[in-house]
């Protein structure tokens, strides 16, 4: 019997074609049972931050500047800025704060973000030089989700993400 969301997941996780290359990063093997047997059950809101921010699939890649990240985004320290130049800061401010909306509509605390974007990554993100270098942060969504009381996990910890909600589900 399906239940309301309990989850906010990256649209990309599920199958949905809105990278900023237009294709999708479905998860692999386990974490991708887990995710079905989610989706099943009726447990999952799929978000795309980015997306819900106003920006088209496909888009230029966009990193946050200056090996920042999103808390510094948050903080006015640091943009988001795309390969051409153009600053898609409100964009990532904006998608962040419709996902945190969709969350709390929903009494969802839990997410499941794309590792490694810069608005979903959860441990690590590229540095803002286009160069493919990674730095430990969280990109603009999941800061801002953390700083609400959201768990924020990546599709590498999806197993964790499964335990957590059976325990939170246990405290409904």
């Amino acid at each position: 019997m399906p239940t309301s969301p309990r989850i906010l997941v990256s649209s990309c996780l599920l199958g949905h074609p809105v990278r900023y290359h237009g294709r999708p990063a479905p998860c692999e093997s386990d974490a991708a049972g887990i995710l079905e047997r989610w989706c099943a059950d009726g447990l999952v809101m799929p978000i795309c931050p980015e997306v819900a921010g106003g920006l088209p699939t496909p888009r230029a890649p966009a990193e946050i500047a200056g090996a920042a990240d999103g808390h510094a985004v948050w903080r006015k320290r640091a943009r988001v800025v795309d390969d051409t130049g153009a600053d898609v800061t409100a964009a990532f401010l904006d998608g962040a704060q419709r996902a945190l909306a969709l969350a709390q509509r929903y009494g969802i605390r839990i997410a499941v973000l794309k590792e490694g974007s810069p608005s979903c990554g959860s441990t690590s993100i590229y540095d803002g030089s286009f160069s493919g270098r990674k730095i430990a942060g969280d990109g603009v969504a999941a800061a801002w989700l953390r700083q609400h009381g959201i768990e924020v996990f990546s599709e590498h910890t999806l197993a964790e993400a499964d335990e957590k909600l059976r325990t939170i589900g246990d405290n409904r």
